[in-house]
């Protein structure tokens, strides 16, 4: 019987065949596509005189069959992780990792890629720059042992982020809080009940530091345990990978000629420099927390004590109710999850870009709980299929992401297969799932990531969809965040899950005043775990001599250093749960979504100034969404905005119009 792993799908627009597909059919294909690849490189270095067709175009359609296996794997581990999943992915990934090192470390195939002359077209030339950077940033320029050197750490690096990632969900799973009924006071009878684990009651744990129910429960002894649960993520676990990381690293930017990972990683960025990166948190780091410590003592005035960082989420939600009106309970009411996603996301994008969707109930998803869209064009025509896996599960990592299943590719064929991961908690039977204003933020956010996806339209796969600086992929989703309380759009999915009475324009009102509340407890949460990601990778190269001992202590040291040593702001994520550095690709990085945003401050103005229409999509869609990593995004923004991004947009919607950014 064929390995259905090895050949491609039959299934529209190349969706894998999850039914047929299973976890004992990865090894082998994984081996044989190993194998396959490596064939195909070297019949690339055997070929005739060196010609852009027969070596990057070949180069580009080789490993079809080890990106079918890798793609199928990789978005199954994140949603159904299993011990079975964790060991085949120990045996696979210094296998990998060890593969891709052979190719951009062959000498051949690099010089054969530098001699070719790229076609006279933009993306042409953007691919040649783009692999040619790819070579040198693995190394194809060191001396044998310095490749080898660097393959060992690279392939350590691989092996302590798999296990970084699995430590943390193993942590999030069993810390999950047990609380009584009479400690689950303030939530809606719905809610309580979709937390009912047999006799008792299981809070599970979200990937922020900060839990939203810590804004709805009124027992403080239960904010405190959910609070406290959430911070002991991978204390005991996750210390000395983060040390022997941080170290690997370094070695590993030395060793190219970087003084440290950070420069390393923002020599590819917009930013360019490690000190613009680092001055946009300096920049922001005292109006934030000035703005912070005004909304404590707000809410510590309501409280009638001094609160804390388990009991401020829940009084400033109070603060909140009692200024503006929201009850948060009341709210999720008129947010149905999938009125939510269809007459809010889907309807967002059908106003901007004329796309239209279709559930297709005859394709499987790779769990019961995916759901599979068909995406269409104004014209009739397919765009690609998108997916949604919606719902919390004990075997899925926290957070919410997009992953490509399929990639587009104009020279392969292919049209892109995309889906989003929330993790929103499951209802009880026959319940309608209800979602709070932050869940439909994400609903909104991930899904410009799926747009990014589906709108792409380039020739090769190397430059399509969100394969874009670090500090620019967050900045379509960012953009799509903004629609939700837009007032052509708000009204037609905010509806009351059981009168079907659209939301009162004073809540919306109320709701579009609340953007800004709590802004400085948000902006110092924000700052302080991006502040925690640059200092890992700012270490100096003294770190070899004198290693860091106690990650807590240098946390600590770095906020201070950064201004942000507020005593009763948490980071959004503490550096032993902070999974966007240490296993999710998000190095130096996280800095990135403030930079995207205020790029988006700025865009979403002219949204405002054109209206929610038509011709404002198709030019957010042709300059950005559709080019990948085609184009210069500096030249494409200000194709989209007319002129190069203002950062005062992003000082207003912050609440920092007194402070000032480097642009």
């Amino acid at each position: 019987m064929t390995n259905p792993l090895l050949a491609p799908s039959t299934l529209p627009y190349n969706l894998p065949d999850f039914a047929a597909i299973r976890l004992e059919h990865v090894e082998p294909a994984f081996d044989k596509a190993l194998a396959t690849h490596a064939q195909e490189i070297a019949a690339i270095t055997t070929a005739d005189e060196p010609t852009w067709e027969n070596t990057v175009e070949a180069f580009e359609l080789a490993g079809a069959d080890l990106d079918r296996v890798m793609a199928w794997f990789f978005n199954l581990q994140g949603t159904d992780s299993t011990d079975e999943f964790d060991a085949v992915a120990d045996r696979i990934v210094p296998k990998l990792s060890a593969h891709i090192d052979s190719i951009y470390q062959n000498g051949e195939l690099y010089s054969r890629i530098t001699q070719v002359e790229a076609p006279d077209d933009e993306e042409s030339r953007r691919l040649h720059d783009e692999l040619q950077r790819r070579f040198t940033r693995r190394g194809a320029d060191l001396d044998a042992a310095g490749k080898s050197r660097l393959q060992e750490i690279n392939r350590r690096l691989s092996e302590l982020s798999e296990r970084f990632g699995r430590n943390l969900l193993a942590d999030t799973k069993s810390l999950a809080v047990e609380l009584t009924r009479d400690e689950l006071a303030g939530l809606s009878e719905a809610q309580i009940e979709a937390y009912k684990d047999g006799d008792r009651y299981v809070v599970p744990i979200e990937l922020p530091t900060t839990q939203a129910l810590q804004a709805e429960l009124e027992d403080s002894g239960a904010r405190h345990k959910l609070f406290d649960a959430s911070r002991a993520r991978g204390r005991d676990t996750n210390a000395d990978i983060v040390k022997e990381a941080v170290r690997l690293r370094l070695e590993h930017a030395k060793l190219l000629g970087f003084a440290s990972h950070a420069d390393y990683v923002i020599a590819e960025e917009t930013a360019g420099t490690a000190q613009a990166a680092r001055q946009l948190i300096a920049d922001l780091a005292p109006a934030a927390a000035a703005n912070a410590e005004a909304e404590r003592k707000l809410a510590s005035e309501l409280a009638g004590e001094e609160v804390d960082g388990a009991d401020w989420p829940y009084w400033q939600a109070k603060r909140r109710e009692q200024e503006l009106g929201i009850d948060e309970a009341e709210i999720r009411k008129y947010f149905p999850l999938e009125q939510v996603l269809e007459d809010g996301v889907f309807y967002a994008a059908e106003k901007l870009y004329g796309i239209t969707f279709k559930r297709r109930e005859d394709l499987v998803g790779y769990h019961p709980e995916v759901k599979v869209w068909e995406v269409f064009d104004e014209s009739g025509e397919g765009l690609g299929l998108f997916l949604g896996d919606y719902f919390t599960r004990d075997t899925k990592r926290g957070g919410a992401w997009m992953n490509n299943i399929v990639s587009q590719s104009l020279s392969e064929g292919t049209k892109p297969v995309v889906v989003n991961n929330l993790n929103i908690s499951a209802p009880a039977d026959g319940d309608t799932a209800l979602v709070s204003l932050d869940e439909v933020s994400t609903l909104f956010h991930e899904f410009g990531h799926a747009l990014h996806g589906l709108f792409s339209n380039v020739t090769y796969e190397t430059l399509s969809g969100l394969s874009v600086e670090r500090d620019i992929v967050e900045y379509p989703s960012q953009v799509n965040e903004m629609w939700m309380f837009h007032p052509e759009i708000l009204p037609n999915y905010a509806k009351h899950v059981e009168t079907g009475e659209v939301v009162p324009q004073d809540l919306i009102d109320a709701v579009t005043a609340s953007q800004q509340w709590g802004e400085g407890f948000g902006t110092v949460e924000y700052l302080r775990a991006a502040a925690l990601d640059w200092a890992w990778h700012r270490l100096p190269a003294s770190l070899e001599a004198e290693p860091i001992e106690d990650p807590v202590v240098f946390e600590q040291a770095s906020l201070e250093d950064a201004g942000l040593m507020h005593p009763l702001v948490e980071s959004r994520y503490r550096t032993s749960y902070l999974n966007h550095t240490f296993s999710g690709g998000y190095a130096a990085g996280y800095y990135s979504y403030l930079w995207a945003e205020a790029l988006d401050a700025d865009g979403f103005q002219l949204v405002e100034e054109e209206g929610i229409n038509r011709r404002t999509g198709a030019k957010f869609r042709e300059q950005i969404l559709s080019k990948g990593a085609s184009r210069d995004y500096a030249e494409a923004y200000r194709a989209f905005r007319g002129r190069d991004k203002d950062t005062r947009p992003l000082l207003e919607r912050r609440g920092l119009s007194g402070s000032d950014i480097s642009s």
